[in-house]
């Protein structure tokens, strides 16, 4: 965000009038190092609450994405969480309005639900549930991806409460046809024309039947925050976290695998089978990201960090594995020459990131690194290069890894 601000003050008069879509009038008399308004009122860590140590990647619309220091926490804070956005915010509603509608080829009679309805006719669940963004990590990829160039900061693992999905469903009453869920929300298409649906994806009739798969209300204990989909957003973690629709007001049960905005084309689908970089692929040979694949962090030290040699130095950090349980994270300080099994603990519950630490000893003064690599309930370990390439950069799963200094 520094590399933004410094852009914007030493921007042209005619550069600021375009960003604020009108003449700037007396702009030519403003003092040098003065900070318009308008810029404060689109300044993301006001405007959402941010750490101002996150990275900004894209102001329209807003994505951005933390530090792996940012996410030293056991449940990721909402100011340290990262924001995937494809179309504008909407307005805040007014939550005693809101409905929840569900329809589709694979309900027999649609039905329409409050928020109050949804909050005291079904019973509530709380989860810590792991969020990733397909696309993290997609800076590494080469050739460049197009897109979002996040690197390892789209990923968060908050509490979320609501109601389980497949208790609405069963309410309703679905027909055996049924083959996916889609949801619809009220987020506003970049172009500005009214009523065209920014991006509608859902998840297959198996993950909406998970007992984690929410109608969530709150977060962190607290109504979910404006830009993380309030004031009712579908919870699918493990799963990419565009699976989990914001500002929903919609699901449509359909009898057909969901064909709604961005979930054909390249959008969060990858190639059946590995293919060579730069590959054109035919749209039969894509697949829709399911399970998002097994991974970790280092959050503590930072990046940079130095050591007394002598001291043993502690690290830690976060291991995830979409819909499996992390089995080992190891560490390595010789570039992957030899792996050290780190502590790692249970998960709060299912779909949720595991806590790892250990106690590191360097042997002599000087630069190192440190890689960390986890090992799936299927015996899937991360590898330390980047996967597979694929269009659009998804599903980048290589080994973390820090720099620090023996002193």
């Amino acid at each position: 965000m520094n590399k933004r601000r410094d852009f914007i003050k030493k921007a042209s008069l005619a550069s600021l009038s375009t960003l604020v879509g009108a003449e700037i009038v007396f702009g030519s008399v403003a003092p040098a190092d003065y900070t318009p308004l308008f810029l404060d009122q689109n300044d993301p860590f006001k405007l959402f609450g941010k750490d101002k140590d996150m990275t900004v990647l894209n102001d329209r619309p807003w994505n951005i994405e933390a530090k792996a220091h940012l996410l030293d926490d056991a449940i990721t804070p909402e100011s340290r969480m990262f924001i995937r956005n494809n179309g504008i915010i909407p307005e805040k509603p007014d939550a005693s309005s809101w409905t929840l509608t569900i329809d589709g080829e694979s309900v027999t009679t649609p039905k329409t639900y409050s928020l109050a309805e949804l909050k005291s006719k079904f019973r509530q669940y709380t989860y810590q549930l792991t969020l990733e963004c397909g696309g993290n990590g997609r800076s590494e990829f080469n050739p460049p991806a197009k897109g979002n160039q996040w690197t390892i900061g789209a990923v968060s693992c908050a509490t979320w409460t609501g109601v389980r999905l497949k208790d609405v469903l069963d309410d309703v009453g679905i027909k055996s046809d049924a083959v996916y869920v889609g949801y619809y929300g009220t987020d506003k298409h970049l172009s500005g024309e009214a009523g065209k649906v920014v991006i509608s994806r859902g998840v297959p009739m198996a993950k909406a039947l998970q007992d984690e798969t929410l109608i969530a209300f709150q977060m962190n204990g607290k109504d979910i925050p404006m830009a993380h989909g309030y004031p009712l957003r579908l919870i699918a973690g493990g799963w990419p976290a565009s699976a989990s629709g914001k500002w929903i007001n919609r699901l449509s049960i359909r009898n057909i695998v969901h064909d709604g905005p961005k979930m054909t084309g390249d959008a969060y689908r990858v190639p059946c089978e590995m293919v060579p970089p730069g590959t054109e692929v035919p749209d039969d040979k894509m697949c829709i990201i399911e399970s998002m694949p097994v991974k970790s962090l280092v959050t503590y030290p930072r990046s940079g960090a130095t050591v007394e040699l002598g001291k043993s130095l502690d690290i830690r950090g976060h291991a995830w594995a979409g819909e499996l349980a992390v089995s080992k994270v190891e560490y390595s300080i010789d570039f992957g020459a030899t792996w050290i099994s780190a502590n790692l603990k249970r998960p709060k519950n299912r779909l949720a990131w595991q806590q790892w630490n250990a106690q590191v000893q360097l042997p002599k003064k000087g630069y190192y690194e440190i890689w960390a690599k986890a090992t799936d309930s299927n015996g899937r370990a991360q590898p330390m290069v980047v996967p597979g390439w694929n269009p659009k950069g998804y599903l980048n799963n290589a080994c973390h890894r820090i720099a620090v200094k023996a002193v």
